[in-house]
């Protein structure tokens, strides 16, 4: 791992490691006054309706926090994060990690001398409001430390004239068309479809209905196509709606690279993160396109190389009037 990789993965993972030294330290603090069940779970009105060892809470304390910090450390050296995405990122961790690790102590401190069945007060909600300003100053302070790592390059930066084209004559007309595989659309179909139909039968169709209509969305993307034409890239399914189409007036250019489904897009499916967005059905190459408002929308296909250089030509003639 290199300095600059190492710096990043450090700073993602900070919060969470003070955050259980924290919890950890106030556990070894007020051990001996909590009694051998602690309340952990409440209801609306704070009273306790669930109960947890000692040893069985400070297990969890110390995974969830430990994964969460290898998780955020993992995605800020291989999420490809760069600019105000890699600082907002790390914002979000410092936020996070101050909230859980608020709750976590106020668990211990609202335990501190109960008896067996529970705090005679419960789980006072003052404690969330203090949680949610916990975070959002440590968030502050996660954006201000984000700034003494350097950043990820960002791909985008790269001279435009170097991309690849396709050589047209002048009057020529070009397109570009590919179906994409998406192996897990069927299953997905199938998932929603059971769970509608059983929902609807056992339950109600009031809950059941929505998620047959989700099936019937994910069925029509089961073969999605992407094509690249004078209007820009459209993806769409076997029906005319839904498609997404980005038009030529919000590119900026085009370029073929590989993406990280679960690193970058954090998973599979139409996905919307910070600077960027698309239709991701698995890791591989994609044709990525800048858009013209800083952000970028990518989609995963086979000869990504081929659309990505089409819609360079296609923008080339429209900025000349062609």
């Amino acid at each position: 791992m290199t300095s600059k990789n190492l710096g990043r993965a450090t700073l993602a993972a900070l919060p969470f490691v003070l955050a259980l030294l924290v919890d950890l330290v106030l556990h070894v603090t007020v051990k001996d006054r909590l009694p051998a069940r602690l309340a952990v779970h409440f209801d609306a009105g704070g009273s306790a309706d669930g109960y947890m060892g000692i040893t069985a809470h400070l297990l969890y304390t110390l995974t969830s926090l430990s994964v969460l910090g290898a998780a955020w450390a993992f995605i800020a050296v291989n999420g490809k994060l760069h600019g105000r995405a890699h600082r907002w990122f790390t914002g979000g961790g410092f936020a996070v990690a101050a909230f859980l690790g608020y709750l976590l102590i106020a668990v211990l401190l609202v335990n501190v001398d109960a008896p067996e069945n529970g705090p005679a007060d419960g789980f006072p909600l003052r404690h969330i409001a203090v949680a949610l300003g916990v975070a959002v100053l440590a968030g502050a302070l996660g954006l201000l430390a984000s700034r003494l790592v350097p950043v990820p390059d960002d791909p985008r930066d790269g001279d435009p004239a170097s991309r690849e084209r396709i050589a047209l004559a002048d009057g020529e007309v070009a397109g570009w068309a590919r179906g994409i595989g998406a192996w897990w659309a069927p299953i997905a179909v199938l998932v929603f479809l059971a769970a509608g139909a059983t929902v609807g039968l056992e339950q109600s169709w009031f809950i059941g209905a929505p998620l047959l209509a989700l099936a019937l969305v994910a069925a029509t993307f089961c073969r999605p196509h992407v094509t690249v034409d004078r209007r820009g890239l459209t993806v769409s399914g076997l029906l005319p709606r839904p498609r997404v189409r980005v038009p030529l007036e919000r590119m900026e250019g085009a370029d073929s690279r590989r993406v990280n489904a679960l690193a970058e897009y954090g998973g599979w499916g139409y996905r919307i993160r910070p600077e960027r967005s698309g239709v991701i059905t698995r890791s591989g190459e994609a044709i990525v396109v800048s858009l013209t408002s800083g952000r970028e929308f990518a989609v995963t296909v086979d000869d990504s190389a081929t659309g990505a250089a089409l819609l360079n030509t296609l923008l080339d003639r429209r900025r000349t009037g062609r």
